[in-house]
């Protein structure tokens, strides 16, 4: 108890400090270098402004500037819609989660500052600390998740230091949606494996809310509820209580991606109802009009081997550390435990179903069946590796509980190879 206390202690600090570093060099290096994007002073009337406005005068002109110098890039898009909602269809690219708390904060908390530095200025302001107190808690969240996955408090404390220091850290405390979306989707995975499965649900659809790729989190639960129904009809005997299982894990699964399909919606009764088929947009017309697809294809680019074009090779190369230790520790795991992955652990050779037998976990008791599954009597394939030299820390480090993780990872390293932007895998 006290080394777990005195490891998040440790990690608080570490992250708190690492943002300060961060957004001391931001600000030192932008006041030596122009910025590339100089978009930052851009800021004309909301569309629903009806006359044109002059922005008014500020006690702290200069304090603003510096704020608002840090409205770059897709930075861009969340403060303008905070400010005046979704007014062009490429905004639509941007989920409103992130978007509604910089709102809520810079009318709540940081209102007073208005006077003093102005409207946009506060609105960076709530995004830089939406994002730097997300990313504080996610490195909570993070150490406590990997305590629970690893069984290893020290390695789960140099895991959670190392994320305070990522490549991608300058995303975690700019005004982006990835602190946020770290925060709910490793909060969720901690409360699931936690036992609170509609706390889970609720961040991961949350999550959803943040990101596009939040959906994708509703995998953990179907990994959960499958490996739940095998255990009620095949071990148990239950039948009732399998179509329970099922039928609990579907509608969870649904409930994540409600927040998702509804901005979809959202979007599409904004753009699409009530239009002339002849003049509404491509989209529109499609039998399954999803807005988010066609923007991310139309304004960005994004599709399969799109990006593989000879231009494109730094970001390849600015990619490929991320993506070569992704793809040696999916390897790796693999080469480990082959019939656990192979089989989505429902095949486990007789040393680790031993092992899972006998350990314990701070797991619910409702997921301790998953640890507890016996197939000794089933054959271990040919190509397995033999467990006899593996050493029970390792085991128990890459067991069955692994597998959705791996499997994520590595749908994600391949969405982002083949078909995002592939210098987006940095932030993953």
């Amino acid at each position: 108890m006290k080394s777990s206390i005195s490891n998040t202690r440790i990690i608080l600090q570490t992250a708190i400090a690492s943002r300060l570093i961060l957004l001391t060099l931001t600000l030192i290096w932008r006041s030596i270098i122009n910025p590339y994007d100089t978009s930052a002073s851009m800021n004309p009337n909301c569309l629903s402004t009806t006359t044109t406005t002059t922005a008014p005068t500020v006690v702290f002109p200069r304090i603003a500037a510096s704020v608002e110098n840090g409205v770059v890039w897709d930075s861009v898009y969340f403060v303008r819609i905070a400010q005046c909602g979704y007014e062009y269809e490429q905004t639509y690219a941007f989920l409103p989660l992130f978007p509604a708390f910089i709102l809520i904060l810079s009318r709540t908390v940081f209102q007073p500052l208005i006077p003093l530095i102005g409207d946009r200025a506060v609105l960076a302001l709530s995004g830089y600390f939406v994002s730097n107190v997300a990313f504080v808690f996610a490195a909570l969240f993070l150490y406590r998740l990997s305590v629970i996955v690893l069984k290893d408090p020290e390695a789960s404390l140099r895991a959670s230091i190392l994320f305070c220091f990522n490549p991608a850290s300058i995303f975690y405390s700019s005004i982006y949606s990835e602190s946020l979306y770290a925060l709910l989707s490793i909060g969720g995975l901690y409360f699931l494996l936690s036992g609170s499965n509609n706390l889970a649900s609720l961040w991961f659809a949350l999550s959803g809310c943040a990101r596009s790729n939040g959906v994708l989190n509703a995998g953990y639960i179907g990994f959960q509820t499958m490996h739940r129904a095998y255990d009620a009809l095949f071990l148990q005997k239950n039948l009732i209580l399998a179509f329970r299982v099922l039928i609990t894990g579907f509608l969870r699964c649904v409930f994540i991606f409600i927040p998702f399909v509804a901005f979809q919606a959202y979007g599409y009764y904004n753009l699409c109802a009530g239009r002339d088929p002849e003049t509404s947009r491509p989209w529109c017309k499609a039998k399954i009009p999803l807005l988010y697809n066609f923007i991310q294809s139309h304004y960005w680019g994004v599709g399969f081997l799109r990006y593989f074009q000879f231009k494109q090779l730094p970001n390849f190369l600015l990619a490929s550390p991320i993506l070569s230790m992704a793809v040696c520790s999916i390897i790796y795991y693999v080469k480990l435990q082959p019939t656990v992955f192979f089989s989505l652990g429902f095949q486990v050779d007789p040393k680790t179903a031993s092992f899972l037998e006998t350990q314990t976990s701070t797991v619910s008791r409702e997921d301790q069946a998953l640890r507890r599954r016996k197939h000794s009597k089933q054959e271990v394939g040919p190509t397995a590796l033999s467990t006899d030299s593996v050493p029970v820390e390792k085991l128990e480090r890459f067991s069955i509980i692994i597998v959705p993780f791996v499997l994520h990872l590595g749908f994600m390293v391949a969405t982002a190879f083949f078909v995002m932007h592939v210098q987006c895998v940095q932030v993953f």
